[in-house]
């Protein structure tokens, strides 16, 4: 990996590098659990497919050295209150031997990092099956049920307060300079201005809550009858206006031809019927959608330059991130007014003023 600015973000490290056979000893020890073990590509943690040979199948995450254990904890307690309030779609933290959520494995350094175990859930990847205004629709509602359970999670504390979070948005510009396409630094150097203003005065004013904050194709699975079955990857998980978790889901869900905005309505839609939402939080979408694709190109930007050409990571943003900013660009030139009138002719959403 080439250099890069350290302290920026818990994204700016390299991720763990245990073996294989580093991490089977250590579950072996804690958990008591063996089998094949398979490298998942990952942002910042080590992650692998355990599976046992009797069949079952977990997760085991070693996590990176700049996740504060605040950050892991968080979203240990997330996961265990959707447990105890009986919702089904996200994995289950498996205890060690000791009872505990998670244990220590050592590098050859002497460097400790934190080591959990999550259940695997089935279903296939949005992103494998393709978007359909049927199965986006149902996404949305289910994604306002992941929230609704949240409403009443409290934890003392919050989760990864990084680059990804959008409240942190303007840290953005200190990354700019790895933008070099004058086209794109200029369009969302105009929209973190605009975010500001947002941010200043609109934003404080609502409610805070523990949300996904990822909720994207790459992240929801589909069962054989076409409905989700799970919600996978809480590593960015915070404390903020559920707009923006509705804004963060949308940005992904892009398409061409005659009517873009097909499947962010279809989703939209889909959200408010089961987790109604305001109308501040309506005419707060369209500028946080183009926030968090901003996100998402710097990310892109700042990777080309951090991290080497054959890195999985890397590769794997590159193909999937290819069309961010001509939907971004389609977006800006749509303009707030018109995207808001296509928001007021969904059913059940035409009651909004203008």
């Amino acid at each position: 990996m080439s250099s890069i600015e350290p302290g920026v973000d818990p994204t700016a490290v390299e991720p763990p590098s245990f073996a294989k056979e580093a991490v089977a000893d250590c579950v072996a020890e804690n958990y008591h659990l063996s089998g094949e073990y398979t490298l998942l590509v990952s942002e910042r943690d080590q992650n692998f497919l355990l599976k046992t040979v009797s069949g079952r199948k977990f997760v085991a995450k070693v996590v990176g050295q700049n996740e504060k254990r605040l950050a892991t904890d968080f979203q240990i307690a997330m996961l265990v209150h959707f447990e105890e309030n009986n919702f089904h779609y996200a994995p289950r933290v498996i205890k060690t031997l000791r009872g505990e959520n998670r244990c220590i494995i050592t590098s050859e350094s002497g460097q400790e990092y934190c080591l959990r175990i999550v259940s695997w859930l089935e279903g296939r990847l949005l992103k494998e099956i393709g978007l359909s205004t049927a199965l986006v629709s149902r996404f949305g509602q289910g994604l306002a049920e992941l929230d609704g359970c949240l409403e009443n999670f409290h934890f003392d504390g919050n989760g990864q307060a990084g680059l990804w979070d959008m409240q942190n948005a303007l840290r953005l510009r200190d990354l700019l300079h790895h933008v070099n396409d004058d086209k794109v630094h200029y369009c969302i150097s105009d929209i973190l201005d605009r975010f500001e203003e947002i941010a200043s005065g609109e934003l404080p004013s609502l409610t805070k809550q523990a949300i996904h904050n990822d909720a994207n194709p790459e992240n929801i699975l589909i069962d054989p009858d076409q409905d989700v079955s799970g919600f996978i990857d809480f590593g960015d998980s915070v404390k903020a206006p559920r707009i923006i978790e509705v804004a963060t889901a949308s940005s992904y869900l892009r398409k061409g031809g005659q009517n873009p905005l097909e499947f962010i309505e279809a989703f939209v839609a889909g959200y408010h019927q089961r987790n109604p939402l305001s109308e501040k939080e309506f005419k707060l979408l369209f500028d946080l959608i183009r926030t968090r694709l901003t996100t998402t190109l710097v990310h892109l930007y700042w990777r080309l330059a951090a991290r080497d050409e054959n890195d999985p990571y890397r590769r794997k943003t590159l193909q999937i991130e290819s069309n961010a900013f001509e939907f971004l660009a389609f977006l800006s030139e749509l303009g707030h007014e018109a995207f808001g009138r296509r928001m007021r002719d969904i059913e059940g959403i035409h009651k909004l003023p203008g």
